[in-house]
């Protein structure tokens, strides 16, 4: 297998024509909130919040490929990581979604657009494990350290450990599984609401790892990734700080997240970020009503052009 870029200089999004927070989701997804909104004016609200962010990530050199979801029935379509993930080798894996109503966000149209723009050789379909009472919900329940082809997981409803081997068997990925919780001992639903990884850093909440082996294996293992750890407190992961994304921009590497986020963060640790990239907080408040945030908004795409 080639090595991996990190960080990659496109993503894919969506834009909904009528966002709303899902239903089906809420079980698991302590972070989704109670709108106080109209249908009506969360549709535009989303709408144009999705429109603005596109722009400010056009406007520091990041590629965008925008699709428009103007169906009723896929309401966290505006979060296209969970559903498909790029690869560098020229890899497309399509994913086994936990919640009914999320597998009809796969998309023929845009997998046909990629194949046909980028350098595709290989499909990896395992969204037909859900008859089997298996998920795994691409970058959502899976955060790539893809130099050293770690695959960092938590346990949760959306993951399947025997998903996850089978995906790192099929890509070459190492697995690194362990538990994470609020202070309420709430179970994470994805991996990418507690961690987000760079070229040269780390963000994560260490102290939702309640196991002190493996929050020390965690650690080490960003540590001898040659990731500086940013810390991050159960406070600042309910206000999306872990849910960012570097991409390449045109100038150099930024952190796509949130005003949220952004305000979340201590003078302290927005100087460490700073040494590496630079921020690009996007306001997104509407959307995050359904539990998620910048990085879920964003699927990066990994592939060679042809």
């Amino acid at each position: 297998m080639p090595s991996l870029f990190q960080s990659p200089d496109t993503v894919l999004m969506i834009r909904p024509h009528f966002f709303n927070p899902n239903p089906e989701t809420s079980a698991d997804n302590v972070y989704q909130q109670e709108a106080e909104l109209s249908a009506k004016e969360m549709h535009e609200s989303a709408f144009n919040e999705v429109n603005r962010a596109v722009k400010k990530l056009r406007d520091v050199g990041v590629t965008v490929h925008l699709f428009d979801d103007k169906t009723k029935h896929t309401p966290d379509s505006v979060f296209p990581n969970n559903w498909f993930t790029t690869h560098g080798d020229g890899c497309i894996a399509l994913y086994p979604m936990y919640c009914r109503n999320r597998r009809k966000e796969i998309n023929g149209q845009i997998i046909n657009f990629l194949a046909n723009e980028y350098d595709v050789n290989n499909l990896f379909n395992y969204s037909s494990y859900v008859e089997q009472g298996l998920y795994l919900e691409g970058t959502g329940a899976m955060v790539f350290d893809h130099k050293h082809r770690i695959a960092y997981a938590v346990r949760s409803k959306r993951m399947s450990d025997a998903m996850l081997q089978k995906f790192c068997h099929d890509f070459g990925y190492t697995k690194q599984v362990f538990d994470a919780a609020d202070e309420n001992n709430i179970a994470v639903y994805h991996t990418n609401v507690l961690m987000s990884i760079g070229d040269d850093f780390a963000m994560i909440s260490l102290e939702m790892i309640g196991n002190s082996k493996e929050r020390n294996n965690v650690r080490q293992n960003l540590l001898d990734s040659g990731k500086e750890v940013i810390e991050l407190s159960t406070a600042q992961i309910a206000q999306f700080a872990g849910n960012t994304f570097e991409l390449r921009g045109s100038e150099g590497n930024i952190l796509a997240l949130s005003t949220t986020a952004y305000n979340a963060l201590t003078l302290n640790q927005i100087a460490r970020l700073e040494r590496y990239v630079t921020l690009l907080p996007i306001d997104v408040p509407t959307i995050e009503l359904a539990g998620g945030s910048v990085r879920c908004m964003l699927a990066g795409i990994h592939l060679k052009n042809r």
